[in-house]
């Protein structure tokens, strides 16, 4: 079944469906990226998707492409790739940047997978405490 046909029975009928305020439907499949019930972003019906995720840890980023072969074998049609944030987030984005320019794997949501790992490296950056301010104390 093509994958446009699909949207069209999916688009309005999903289990993953949130009808948001002024108009907004967002939806929270696996593989969408930015959340919208758009054919674009679609994790259900795209041959081809991206997602990014935290760690189990919490310590880095998984990157997660659909192969296009074992289609209708879901076991087997994903391939994962683990990036930890202690070598750097530059140097994470660089990777995910480079893996999805370079093998021309759907070039329109590489901005949007850089974003979300951006965000979610910066939800795991562990601030720093606050150093003790101490006061003199008065002479009278």
């Amino acid at each position: 079944m093509s994958s446009h046909l699909q949207w069209m029975v999916v688009r309005n009928n999903s289990a993953f469906l949130l009808k948001g305020a002024h108009g907004q439907t967002f939806t929270t499949e696996a593989n969408n990226l930015k959340g919208k019930n758009s054919f674009r972003y679609s994790g259900l019906v795209q041959e081809k998707t991206v997602r990014v995720a935290p760690t189990k840890e919490g310590d880095g980023i998984v990157l997660t492409t659909r192969k296009t072969s074992f289609r209708n074998k879901p076991g087997k049609n994903l391939n994962t790739v683990n990036f930890k944030t202690s070598s750097g987030p530059r140097r994470v984005l660089n990777k995910i940047r480079n893996t999805l320019r370079k093998t021309k794997y759907r070039k329109d949501l590489k901005m949007a997978a850089l974003r979300r790992a951006s965000a979610l490296m910066r939800a795991q950056r562990t601030k720093a405490a606050p150093a003790a301010k101490t006061t003199a104390a008065k002479k009278d």
